[in-house]
């Protein structure tokens, strides 16, 4: 199966899971709807850049760099001027930009993206992929 397509099948494993986490409302309800979805968030920004530059060399610099941008995407949500707020207002815009800062999360993101340097290996075990 070709590599791309094998990224779609996770997107669409790990998408609807990232909204199941965040609006659980049953036991371990903390749990799920902060550090679940947060490294669920991870894995999907990093499948999503995967899906564009689908490389063994790709990976790691995926990893850091997606775990770098969502460090910088928490830290800006302290930042609160009228047009970002308007894309916060959306439904998509608090979904990726997310509303609030919440220092908890960050050790979160480094876990999250652990995990996804792991799955996009998996992705790639014993398939014919481009190293560079």
């Amino acid at each position: 199966m070709a590599i791309r397509v094998r990224i779609l099948i996770a997107l669409s494993i790990v998408t609807p899971l990232g909204f199941a986490a965040k609006w659980y409302a049953g036991p371990a309800r903390w749990w799920l709807n902060n550090w679940a979805a947060s490294i669920v968030y991870e894995l999907f920004f990093m499948l999503l850049v995967f899906f564009i530059c689908p490389r063994k060399g790709a990976v790691a610099p995926i990893a850091v760099g997606v775990c770098a941008a969502t460090i910088a995407l928490e830290f800006l949500q302290l930042w609160h001027p009228a047009w970002l707020q308007a894309i916060r207002g959306t439904f998509f815009g608090r979904a990726l930009l997310g509303t609030t800062f919440a220092a908890s999360d960050l050790p979160i993101y480094p876990v999250g993206c652990l995990l996804g340097w792991f799955l996009l290996h998996g992705l790639i075990r014993g398939r014919r992929v481009r190293r560079a």
